[in-house]
This record gives structure tokens, sequence and C-alpha cells, in this order.
């Protein structure tokens, strides 16, 4: 405890400098003096290394979910739950026993367009632990390529297989060229965001169970047996339960995908805990827009919404719908 809260500073400027080096992990200047302070009260050079890279871990979870804004009750609902994904609801246990062994656990997000799902599936898809390499002086990856995307959507089946698992030279028409699919990609120590996974057919819902039943693939074309050692985070915006009813999603599928099922709100039930939310999301809108949160302009919004939109408006579209509102009223 001590340790750690020594070092806050210098982590949280670790987690930009490494933001903007990209994934080349970054040189960790002051690890050599964290480390003997740790050692220093009575804990072994291995376990030192460990709780570095915790002390890293905490710091990088708690700077990710902090980004998801909102003081609603739901809202610190939906930050609490995906603190409690990354380290569990007892974080000694977790340090203890599944510090090295979440990429068993599983997440499903479920929530209507346009309610933020995959910055959720960020905040967790980039807080997993990251061993310390001493001899390289750094975090043997950087988190930054620790989460890789995918919307299941936007892929032809034919062409799903392929962006999944990749596919071998010649395996079918128009394969040019070898090509490694995102569970070929994925770092042990990150997680692959499915999104979209109501979308998906009944084949590719079996192949994804085998691979989240038996780490194992095998990239189109190819019979040669390759491990994913990832994590998996899947997301949609459909009823699970209703495609499941109609046979549409595979109850083995489903049970296997939601060892965590986390639910993110939609923007309506946000306003209507706290009404201050939408000038909250206003502002944080109008700052990543113009990169700067120009008070008189986040007041140019919120008086145009509130004198051309119902107090009631239900927000189909939630925090993108908001997005989209703020830039044409910008517009003109």
């Amino acid at each position: 405890f001590s340790v750690y809260h020594r070092y806050c500073d210098a982590l949280d400027a670790l987690i930009k400098e490494q933001l903007a080096a990209g994934e080349s992990s970054c040189k960790v200047i002051f690890a050599a003096d964290c480390l003997a302070q740790i050692t220093r009260r009575g804990v072994n050079a291995e376990e030192a290394e460990r709780f570095l890279g915790l002390f890293f871990q905490l710091r990088r979870t708690f700077y990710f979910i902090d980004l998801i804004i909102g003081s609603s009750p739901c809202m610190q609902r939906l930050r609490l739950d995906l603190w409690n994904n990354v380290f569990t609801h007892d974080i000694g246990l977790y340090e203890q026993y599944l510090l090295n062994r979440m990429e068993d656990f599983s997440t499903i997000l479920l929530g209507e367009t346009g309610t933020g799902k995959g910055m959720a599936a960020a905040a967790i898809g980039r807080s997993g632990f990251i061993p310390w390499d001493n001899n390289k002086g750094c975090f043997k990856e950087s988190f930054t390529r620790a989460f890789i995307s995918i919307n299941l959507s936007q892929f032809p089946e034919e062409l799903l297989e392929s962006e999944l698992f990749g596919h071998q030279k010649g395996a079918f028409t128009g394969a040019i060229d070898t090509h490694q699919g995102i569970f070929a990609r994925c770092s042990p120590f990150g997680a692959i965001f499915l999104d979209e996974i109501g979308e998906v057919s009944l084949p590719v819902q079996i192949k994804l169970l085998h691979v989240l039943q038996d780490r194992l693939f095998s990239p189109v074309g190819s019979h040669r047996p390759q491990r994913f050692e990832g994590r998996v985070i899947a997301a949609t915006n459909q009823d699970l339960q209703g495609l499941r009813q109609k046979g549409l999603f595979r109850d083995d599928f489903y049970y296997r995908l939601c060892s965590d099922s986390i639910h993110v709100p939609p923007l309506r039930q946000r306003i209507q805990e706290d009404p201050e939310e939408l000038q909250r999301l206003l502002t944080r809108t109008v700052e990543r827009i113009l990169g700067d949160p120009s008070g008189e302009l986040v007041m140019l919004v919120a008086e145009t919404i509130e004198k051309s939109i119902p107090s009631s408006y239900p927000w189909p579209g939630n925090v993108r719908e908001l997005e989209q509102c703020t830039r044409r009223i910008l517009l003109k």
C-alpha cells in the first residue's frame, strides 16, 4: 500500500507515455527504485516484480474505467462491474489465485446501440495483467496492443472465418497470401472484442465455442491447430434470450460466453437518474470534438437541445445520437 501510493503519479505518467509510444513497450526509469522499495519490506525479488505488474494494472484499470463518465447510479454500478470484471470482488484472492488465469473468464456486454459497449470492452481489454521483464527494464508488452476488436456484422460469413482465424495462402479463390486472424494476433495478456455477437450464424457460433472450450483454432485451409491464450469479450444490442428461444443462438455458446454479464445502461436511464448527466456528456463531447471544453459552446448546444427536444425524449440512439446531435448544432 505504501509503495503503491508513492508511485501512483509515476505510473500515471507511464500510461500516457505508453499511449503516445504505441506498440513498443516503454522503459520504466523508476522501476529499479520501486522494486527496491518493495524488497526492503521483506518481499522476495520475484514477488516484487509481480507487485510492480499489479501496481501498473491497478493504475491502468482506473485510468480506462475513469474515462467512462457519469455520476448517475447506473453508471456508478457500471464502473464497479467493470472493475470487478478485471480484479474480481476480492483483489486479494485475485492476486493470489487468478492474476494469470483470467483468460477463462469470458464476458458479454449487453445494451442498446450507441450506449458505449465498445468503450466498456476497451476498459477491460486494456487492463489485463502484464508481467515485468527485468532484463529489458520494461513490461513484457505494451498494453496498447492488448485489445483487438472486430465488428462481426461487417463481414459476410464466407470472409468472417478468415478474419477470425486467418487463412493459408491458396485456401480459397483470392487467398493470394497467408493472413493472420485476430485470434492469432491476440496477445496472451490481451483480449479480443467480438462486437455484434448476436449477428453470427450457427456454424460460426460452433467454431467460436470450440475456441472458448479448447483454446485451439486452425486457420482456413490448415489442419495445424494454434493456441489462443487471450480473453474474449463479446457484445450485442439484441435480445439473446429471444434468439435462444428461436434457436438462433446456441445455449452452450451463450453459457460459455457469460462468465460475467454486464449491462451498459441507456442514456434515458442515466438522465432519469441524474438530470445533470446530459450536461456532463455534452461537456465531454464538445471537448472530444474540438479539443477544448468550451463553456460557451457547451451552453449553446445545451440551450438548443432544451428548446428543440422535449425533456421526455427517449434518445433511442443513446450517447452516439447525442454526439451526432451536438455536431449538427455546431454546424448549423
